[in-house]
């Protein structure tokens, strides 16, 4: 990206344009959105705003260059659209006169674009937030929306991150907007009673999109870096914008750690690593340190530390054990068995089973495995069958951990992880414990 120092920006080759402007709108677009929907009071007229001044950005940035602020550019001229737009309309009503009038006067009166886009700016974000998770929203809708109206990808990025149509994520995008709009969601950070749940609504959905980028469900790659870059990128920006909120760094401490991991998942070939194969010297130890930092900010924010909290706390037990065997396994199903106690969950008893497996032998790890075989919420999930068919092998049943894992590889959409069971599989048919 050209810009110069003091006065009027180098032109733009035009093999450095669309690069330029798709930088920009990644990093710029949230903001501008979340701005443009405090100053109109719809969300879905900010994004078209938005979108008009990205089109005028990709007619003018050739020559003239990139702006030393495009954000504030990008704003001033989706406010021009706006009162351009609502001064065409046939009717008026009082509202829409007041916005006009409103936005006329703060591009007339010369101010400092600049000042004016960096003002309130963090607020806008933080709002923007809130009614893109917001729970009157499917998960599948607010997943969409963040990633449309804060993440900046176009509806073909979600589509192929998700492994969905275009179509279907574009519906999901207007739905969302319909329902916000019908609904009446104020453009607000929730209130104190509201507030806990609302949050809620937030991390899970930037934890939704990390999990899908670190375990993609489907499709034939494993992980999608992009997208744990991206929840990390939205986490870390809700870090800055809400201090105090212990579960907010929480999260980002979970996805961090985890994060740090992405290199040493996959082999040479793709092929999906599991965790306790992994070379731990390739962990990024930045992350690690990122990671571990966010969690002692957690930590001490709350004196009770929640569920990302203490998801992150496991994390860390990994993360600081040089090799899997140095790994404190009781410390994990210990926190395990804290968290199941606060929020019962089959899952967190599986992973629960797996620590004691490793702290206690595989024995104890199946007992825990085998009363949840009926878990009606398990019945299709692929992991389940996984984790029992290892625990059988090492205990040298083979023929049943054969078993497991041809069931397991039925189960899965992921083609990466259906390989590496279908590889667990004939491992023990040659009566081999699986590596």
């Amino acid at each position: 990206m050209t810009v110069t120092a003091d006065h009027e920006p180098a032109p733009l080759s035009s093999a450095e344009t669309h690069a330029a402007i798709d930088a920009v709108w990644r990093i710029e677009s949230g903001r501008v959105i979340a701005g443009l929907t405090r100053m109109v009071h719809d969300v879905g007229l900010a994004e078209e705003l938005a979108q008009d001044a990205l089109v005028a950005a990709l007619e003018q940035w050739p020559s003239s260059g990139v702006p030393r602020n495009p954000g504030a550019w990008l704003t001033a001229i989706a406010k021009r659209r706006a009162i351009d737009r609502f001064r065409r309309q046939d009717t008026l009503d009082r509202k829409h006169q007041q916005i006009a009038r409103d936005l006329e006067s703060q591009v007339s009166s010369g101010a400092d674009a600049e000042a004016v886009f960096s003002e309130q700016i963090e607020d806008d974000l933080l709002r923007l937030m809130f009614v893109s998770c917001h729970p009157v929203l499917s998960t599948e809708a607010r997943v969409a929306l963040t990633l449309k109206l804060l993440g900046g990808l176009s509806t073909p990025e979600i589509a192929r991150a998700f492994l969905v149509s275009e179509s279907t994520v574009a519906q999901r995008i207007v739905r969302a907007k319909r329902s916000l709009a019908d609904a009446d969601v104020p453009f607000e950070v929730p209130g104190r009673d509201e507030l806990p749940a609302r949050l809620d609504s937030v991390l899970e959905v930037i934890y939704l999109i990390f999990n899908e980028g670190y375990s993609a469900t489907a499709g034939d790659d494993w992980l999608r870096p992009e997208m744990c870059a991206e929840a990390l990128r939205l986490g870390r920006i809700l870090a800055g914008l809400m201090p105090d909120a212990a579960e907010v760094h929480g999260l980002v401490a979970l996805m961090e750690i985890q994060a740090s991991r992405t290199a040493a998942r996959r082999g040479p070939n793709g092929e999906a690593i599991l965790l306790l194969d992994q070379d731990r010297t390739r962990w990024d130890q930045l992350l690690i340190r990122r990671g571990l930092a966010a969690l002692d900010r957690a930590e001490s924010l709350a004196s009770v530390p929640g569920t990302y909290t203490m998801q992150a706390a496991i994390a860390a037990c990994h993360a600081r054990a040089a090799t899997a065997l140095e790994t404190d396994w009781q410390r994990i199903a210990d926190l395990y068995a804290e968290l199941a106690a606060r929020e019962p969950s089959p899952i967190v008893e599986l992973n629960r089973a797996v620590a004691l497996s490793m702290a206690r032998g595989p024995a104890v790890g199946l007992a825990v495995v085998d009363r949840l075989r009926d878990e009606p919420s398990l019945r299709n999930y692929h992991l389940l069958p996984s984790v029992r068919g290892d625990f059988l092998a090492h205990l040298g049943r083979f023929d049943e951990a054969r078993a497991e894992f041809e069931r397991a590889a039925t189960l899965t959409n992921n083609q990466a992880e259906r390989d590496l069971l279908a590889a667990r599989a004939a491992a023990c048919a040659a009566g081999v414990v699986p590596d």
